[in-house]
């Protein structure tokens, strides 16, 4: 980078974004949704398990109603979206083709979010969502699915109980 990039740079709002996108990688990449849980630990159950815990930080951020909050939610998806970019450079996916593949994941998290969203509501069904996006509609066995839908209800009330604050700045429960 030369002199005058570096003394112009303009800052990247993103950048305030990066703890908390940490913490969320960090979240689903825990030995316990893997273990306990099942979720097959292979490069597509990583991504679930990332877009599943991305999906409650963001319906979690949905829930306020400053307009900074929505920005920040789309800078913390702006981030996923570089950083599956990034994986997908990574193991070998050309450039004419990351495109498709990254259009895919958006739209799984879309999907995500609506499944999740209805998962949570009173009288949702959450097990059925689990099925489906986590385990991609393979029958999980009961404890696994069990210890899943605990966990899940867990981050989502501990993030409840997080200020809005605490969790832009990188804290999950």
């Amino acid at each position: 980078m030369s002199l005058l990039n570096r003394i112009f740079r303009r800052s990247d709002p993103r950048d305030a974004m990066l703890p908390l996108y940490h913490a969320v990688v960090t979240t689903g990449r825990q030995p316990h949704w893997y273990a306990q849980g099942r979720v097959p630990d292979t490069l597509d159950g990583r991504f679930d398990m990332i877009a599943g815990v991305l999906t409650l930080v963001l319906l979690r951020l949905e829930r306020e109603t400053a307009p900074d909050f929505k920005q920040e939610s789309v800078w913390l998806t702006e981030l996923f979206v570089d950083d599956m970019d990034g994986q997908l450079r990574q193991i070998g996916i050309g450039d004419m083709i990351v495109g498709k593949h990254i259009g895919r994941m958006m739209s799984a998290l879309g999907g995500r979010l609506t499944a999740y969203r209805a998962a949570f509501a009173p009288g949702g069904d959450l097990d059925g969502a689990l099925a489906r996006n986590l385990y991609r509609g393979d029958p999980p066995a009961p404890e696994a699915l069990s210890h899943v839908a605990e966990a899940m209800n867990r981050l989502r009330a501990g993030l409840d109980r997080l200020s809005t604050g605490a969790i832009l700045s990188g804290t999950l429960p």
